[in-house]
């Protein structure tokens, strides 16, 4: 995962794309790069997630 990633920003970008997706002005050539777009940032959260929680975890264990 990136160093700088900023899961507040990715979460707010996941959204904008999904309203993005949702409009009757999106035509179906820009809906695969929102679709494509929100696989990376949702599996970049994924990790993200999966990291503090081996944080907290290991916090615990101490």
């Amino acid at each position: 995962m990136e160093k700088d990633f900023d899961y507040g920003k990715a979460v707010a970008e996941l959204e904008e794309l999904a309203r993005k997706a949702e409009s009757p002005d999106t035509g179906l050539a820009d809906m695969k790069s929102l679709v494509e777009r929100s696989r990376k940032l949702a599996e970049q959260c994924r990790e993200y997630l999966r990291a503090v929680r081996e944080d907290v975890d290991s916090i615990e264990r101490q």
